[in-house]
């Protein structure tokens, strides 16, 4: 009985070996990558559990994209770029990259200062393209679905991409983690105050918080709470009563009367109070972006 049930096990090893495709050859390397799941599980289930809660992905398929995609976290771009899920720059990133031969030679991809910024960039990710949104009207218990689904929509070229999921699923018992609540509660998310007419979506910095973490509490990948607030990671800290923008700023203030400067006043103070990226202020004043503005001078917002 004893033996059924180690070649039992080893046959569940070796299919998912196969599904992530990470070399072995006898006993001693396959419980060598046994540990390698065991540690990517331990290290990144709470943060798929919590990021199933915010935006309602099973933390199973999270899990077993992570794994899939990172090569169990030890890939180069997992490595070199905290990239777990292979997501490629698009048009939309501002972000830092990263340039690895994937389809083509030397794609560019996102680079995250870590992991978890990656895990919380997947979720946006697919909660925000069209192409994802009927997998969210699924049981998100339905992690075969999910798998499915995912293929359907273009996730990934691979024909099998959906049935490596799964297996990974299967064989992993990740599906444990779809019933599952973060084993530590994070704070309670207060409602970012909103300029629903200028579509925009921004808070008021309080004592004590920082664009780290602004972007902690509001689940927004590090990098981009800097990039939508016109901002260098070295630059100074909001004070209390700054707008920080959670979306990226408009290109101009439609409606809104010329501003004119007033003492203290910089481009960069009057693109945050008017929800401005700063390169389309100084674009709609004919200026160069290494100009200052002086007192009393017109700005035009649109």
């Amino acid at each position: 009985m004893r033996e059924i049930k180690e070649k039992r096990q080893m046959k569940k090893l070796a299919s998912l070996f196969l599904a992530v495709a990470i070399p072995f050859c006898g006993s001693t390397a396959a419980e060598k990558n046994q540990d390698l799941y065991a540690d990517y599980i331990d290290t990144y289930s709470d943060i798929a559990i919590r990021e199933m809660v915010d935006y309602g992905i099973p933390a199973s398929i999270t899990l077993a994209q992570g794994i899939l995609e990172s090569g169990v976290g030890k890939s180069r771009l997992a490595v070199e770029a905290n990239n777990h899920f292979g997501i490629k720059c698009h048009n939309d990133w501002t972000g830092e990259t990263i340039t690895h031969d994937d389809d083509r030679r030397r794609e560019c991809f996102r680079k995250y200062d870590n992991a978890e910024e990656s895990f919380i960039d997947h979720s946006q990710f697919l909660k925000s393209k069209a192409r994802y949104s009927f997998l969210f009207e699924l049981d998100r218990r339905d992690y075969k679905g999910w798998a499915k689904g995912l293929k359907q929509a273009g996730y990934a070229t691979d024909k099998n991409y959906a049935d490596r999921l799964v297996t990974l699923i299967e064989d992993l018992e990740l599906y444990r983690f779809d019933d599952m609540a973060p084993s530590t509660e994070p704070a309670p998310k207060a409602e970012p105050i909103r300029i629903e007419e200028k579509n925009l979506k921004f808070v008021i910095v309080q004592k004590g918080e920082s664009y780290f973490t602004i972007a902690k509490k509001y689940r927004i990948p590090f990098n981009l709470i800097y990039s939508y607030n016109d901002v260098e990671k070295t630059a100074r800290q909001p004070k209390p009563g700054d707008k920080v923008y959670l979306r990226p700023k408009n290109t101009s203030c439609k409606g809104c009367p010329p501003h004119t400067v007033k003492e203290g006043e910089s481009m960069f103070s009057i693109s945050q109070e008017y929800g401005i990226k700063i390169h389309s202020l100084y674009d709609l004043n004919s200026m160069s972006y290494d100009s200052t503005p002086y007192v009393g001078q017109v700005l035009m917002l649109y």
